[in-house]
């Protein structure tokens, strides 16, 4: 369970590395895929992320936004392993 996703992490703030502001969680990178995308199973859109071991290493890539600059990152998220 990826703890933004599920606002167990409300308080989690990462900085800018261009302009070192406080980033925005724009929420997951498979979201933005297409229309449909945040509607289907999440383990099966990692299958498709880009990131390879994203399923087997527990992490979400979530896309961060600096409102100051502009910059945008996809930021690793460690999960909670639910078995």
């Amino acid at each position: 369970m990826c703890p933004l996703c599920n606002g167990f992490d409300a308080n989690r703030t990462f900085h800018c590395p261009t302009c070192s502001e406080v980033m925005v969680d724009s929420g997951r990178l498979m979201d933005y895929f297409d229309d449909y995308s945040a509607y289907l199973e999440i383990d099966g859109m990692k299958k498709v992320d880009g990131f390879p071991d994203d399923t087997s290493s527990h992490q979400c890539p979530h896309v961060l936004t600096c409102p100051t600059c502009g910059s945008e990152i996809t930021q690793m998220i460690s999960e909670f392993y639910i078995p």
